[in-house]
């Protein structure tokens, strides 16, 4: 009898599974989610509209009144809509359409480690060019990598996880220019900054942005995500996508949140920005770390502390960070989620004890 992982995929087998700590606490600043919760009048109206329907029927096949509002609540065509279950999803569903071998992928690293997990399982080539010595895009290293390897997509995140940089539009529109192949921007942050790509669309047949509910819009735990795109493009991406791949309750609470943004979800936004600017400047003050500026819903830290160390003494005192010490260029770094007024002191005195011990040596 043969080993049935014979049949596994060398570079599958070759890879580590995408993964978190297993490690829990009270105090939760690792994911970069919302701290607010969604707001009780929005839940409320989800269930309302719940119990009118029946849950012994499908949810729609396609989720036609969502992509409907989605369309009117960022200026696009509901026909260049797709909804899926999370921006992941729907991030694997325009690679799978896209990459095989022979293909190349483009990232501006250090980025998501889902996009050249999917493009290797995939059985595709990434290619990657570096972030500037300040973690922010070298654009011109990604316009001569695009005019040289010309890949068949390329997948900017902006403002990028783990960093919170972000590709400046005018700049977008000139790599844009020059591919052949389709640039994808990953917007999962694009309200913590206040600008998005969206308007480009109108311009650029070969742009694809990807949006989540799970940030901003306070619904990770719903699974919620959007693509916008020329609506040809949509269309065949949406081909990888599993029927009824949306349950009701998420499509419904995705609705709500839409209508209820500007009145319910965007005050909370607005905290986050404010708290990321407040934490940024007291990490300034603590002898040993250099927060880099972000424009997303968390901040990447330097330290002067091997990254490891200071989770565990973090975890130790209940608090739950990110150590990113394994992504390319960031050896010295860990990552916190901006929490709320509250959170955010609490995460600065543990920070301010771990420092003033002198804990040194890495």
């Amino acid at each position: 009898m043969t080993n049935p992982l014979d049949k596994i995929k060398p570079c599958v087998r070759e890879l580590h599974a995408y993964t978190l700590s297993p490690d829990r606490a009270t105090l939760k600043i690792n994911q970069n989610e919302n701290p607010w919760d969604v707001p009780e009048r929005l839940k409320q109206e989800t269930v309302r509209r719940l119990s009118e329907r029946a849950w012994s029927r499908y949810p729609d096949f396609v989720p036609a009144s969502l992509h409907e509002k989605l369309a009117a609540f960022v200026g696009w065509k509901p026909e260049g809509v797709v909804a899926g279950n999370g921006s992941n999803e729907l991030i694997q569903a325009l690679l799978m359409v896209t990459v095989e071998a022979g293909k190349r992928v483009l990232i501006a690293e250090p980025t998501f480690m889902l996009y050249r997990q999917v493009t290797t399982v995939l059985g595709g080539e990434t290619l990657s060019v570096p972030l500037n010595a300040e973690l922010q895009f070298d654009v011109p290293a990604l316009k001569a990598a695009i005019e040289k390897q010309q890949p068949d997509v390329t997948i900017l995140c902006s403002p990028n996880n783990p960093t919170g940089c972000r590709l400046d539009e005018r700049d977008l529109s000139e790599l844009l220019e020059i591919a052949e192949g389709i640039i994808v921007v990953d917007e999962a942050y694009y309200e913590f900054a206040g600008r998005t790509v969206v308007p480009l669309l109108e311009r650029h047949e070969n742009l694809a942005v990807f949006r989540t509910f799970s940030k901003a819009k306070a619904l990770a735990a719903l699974r919620v995500g959007y693509l916008l795109a020329a609506p040809a493009l949509a269309r065949e991406i949406g081909k990888a996508v599993l029927p009824y791949n949306l349950n009701l309750f998420s499509q419904t609470a995705a609705e709500v949140a839409v209508e209820m943004y500007e009145e319910e979800l965007l005050p909370a936004v607005r905290r986050v920005v404010s708290e990321r600017e407040r934490l940024l400047e007291e990490l300034r003050r603590v002898q040993g770390l250099a927060p880099v500026p972000s424009q997303a819903n968390f901040i990447v830290v330097r330290s002067s502390i091997h990254p490891r160390r200071v989770f565990d003494e973090l975890l130790a005192r209940d608090i739950l960070i990110r150590d990113v010490s394994g992504y390319p260029m960031l050896a010295d770094y860990f990552r916190v989620s901006v929490g709320t007024p509250e959170e955010n002191d609490r995460l600065l005195a543990s920070l301010r004890e771990i420092f003033e011990k002198g804990m040194t040596v890495k």
